[in-house]
C-alpha cells in the first residue's frame, strides 16, 4: 500500500545517513549501529522498534548529541550536526525516568528549561502556563513532584521539554514505568500533543502494540540495523521480513513453491498442493522455494474444504475472540484467529479435522 503523495512530500527534520556506531577497539568492539540510514519527517510520530540491544536507544543518543557517530551525518533540516554539542541543538529528550527535580514544583520544572536559555521572565511565565494547560496539569501547578503520580510526572516531563519548542522530541521509553492502563491514556495523550504542537517525535520503545497504535511510521530494528521502515499498516501486514513478521504480532508461516512472478505478485503452491497468490515483499529476490507469511485473522477455520488441512491441537478463548491451533500434515502448527459472537462459540474441539481458508491477497511472501 503506497504511502499519499502528500505523505511523501513532506519536507525531512531528521536524517540518519550511513551510520556507524563502534563501541571499543580490536576483537571486542562492539558494531551498535551498522550503516543505518533513516529519514524521519517533519510533524511525523515516528517510531524506533526492536528488542533490546537492536541499537535504537543508540541512535536516540546519537540524534540528542549524547554520543558521536564512528561514520556517517546526523542531518538536521539538511545540515550535519553529528559535531554539535546537545545543548547546541534544537531537539530536547524524555527519558525513562523523566529526571524531574523533587524539590521543585512542578511549574518550576517546567520552567527550569527555559531559564537556562535566558528567556525573560514574563516569556517564562507565558510558556509555563501554556504547557500547564497543554497536558491538563493546571491545578497541580504549585505542587512539588515527588507529590504527584507516576503518571503526572510523566506530563510535566512532556510539558519541560516542550516548552522551549524544539524542532525534535526524543523519547526514551517514556511510558515503561506506567501501569497499563495509564500506559494505554497516554499513548493518546502523546499522540494529542504531537498533533497540537507540530513537532516531530521519534518514539523508542520494545513494545509492538505501543509503535503500531501511536505511529505515522516505524523502523523495525535488529542487532544494528533496520530491516523495514513503513506505515504500520506495512509493518504488520505487508512485513518484509521473517524477522519483521514475527516480531510484530502472532503470524504463520508456511513454505511454498514460487511458480511465476509478475508485478510485485507471486503464484506459490502450497505443501499441501494447494495454489494461491501471494504479494511479494519489496527486494524479493526470485527462486523456487520461498517462505510465505498469513496473519491468523486472515484465515477462516471451516469444516472441511480450504487450501490447509489439519487436526485442532487447542483451542484458546480470549473473550474478544478465539484462537485455534490447527497441526497440519505438511507445514506444522498454524494458528487462526476468529472473532467471538455471542451467540455461539467457534464450533470447533481438540481432536476434530478441519479445513482452513486462507483469505484473498492475505499471503505474503518473505524476501528472506
Amino acid at each position: 500500500m503506497p504511502e499519499p503523495a502528500a505523505a511523501q512530500d513532506k519536507r525531512v527534520a531528521i536524517e540518519a545517513r550511513n551510520i556507524v556506531k563502534q563501541f571499543g577497539e580490536g576483537p571486542s568492539a562492539l558494531r551498535a549501529l551498522d550503516n543505518v540510514s533513516i529519514a524521519i519527517r517533519e510533524n511525523e510520530f515516528f517510531t524506533l522498534l526492536g528488542p533490546s540491544g537492536c541499537g535504537k536507544t543508540t541512535l536516540l543518543r546519537l540524534i540528542a548529541g549524547f554520543e558521536y557517530p564512528t561514520e556517517g551525518a546526523i542531518l538536521l533540516d539538511g545540515a550535519d550536526i553529528a559535531g554539535l554539542p546537545p545543548f547546541k541543538r534544537p531537539i530536547n529528550t524524555v527519558f525513562q525516568s523523566y529526571a524531574l527535580f523533587p524539590h521543585l514544583t512542578v511549574s518550576e520544572n517546567i520552567a527550569f528549561g527555559l531559564q537556562m536559555l535566558g528567556r525573560p521572565k514574563g516569556e517564562i511565565a507565558g510558556r509555563v502556563a501554556e504547557m500547564l494547560k497543554l497536558v491538563h496539569m493546571d491545578e497541580m501547578a504549585h505542587r512539588r513532584t515527588d507529590q504527584i503520580s507516576g503518571g503526572q510526572a510523566q506530563r510535566v516531563a512532556l510539558a519541560r521539554a516542550l516548552a522551549p519548542a524544539p524542532k525534535v522530541l526524543l523519547l526514551d521509553e517514556p511510558l515503561s514505568a506506567l501501569d497499563y492502563k495509564l500506559r494505554k491514556e497516554m499513548q493518546i495523550e502523546l499522540k494529542r500533543l504531537q498533533h497540537e504542537t507540530g513537532i516531530t517525535f521519534v518514539f523508542v520503545t520494545h513494545d509492538q502494540e505501543e509503535a503500531l497504535t501511536m505511529s505515522d511510521r516505524i523502523a523495525v530494528m535488529s542487532k544494528g540495523k533496520v530491516r523495514q521502515v513503513g506505515s504500520p499498516w506495512d509493518i504488520y501486514d505487508k512485513p518484509a521480513e521473517r524477522f519483521v513478521a514475527d516480531f510484530i504480532g502472532e503470524t504463520n508461516f508456511l513454505t511454498a513453491a514460487v511458480t511465476g512472478l509478475s508485478n510485485g505478485v507471486a503464484h506459490v503452491t502450497l505443501k499441501s498442493g494447494a495454489q494461491i497468490v501471494a504479494t511479494v515483499a519489496e527486494g524479493f529476490q526470485p527462486k523456487a522455494e520461498a517462505t510465505i507469511v498469513v496473519r491468523p485473522e486472515h484465515a477462516r477455520a471451516v469444516p472441511q474444504g480450504g487450501q490447509l488441512s489439519g487436526t485442532v491441537e487447542n483451542v484458546v478463548y480470549f473473550g474478544t475472540d478465539t484462537h485455534i491451533h490447527v497441526r497440519l500434515a505438511e507445514d506444522g502448527l498454524f494458528t487462526v484467529r476468529q472473532q467471538n459472537s455471542r451467540a455461539q462459540s467457534c464450533g470447533f474441539a481438540v481432536g476434530d479435522r478441519v479445513g482452513i481458508e486462507i483469505a484473498a491477497d492475505a499471503a505474503q511472501v518473505l524476501r528472506d
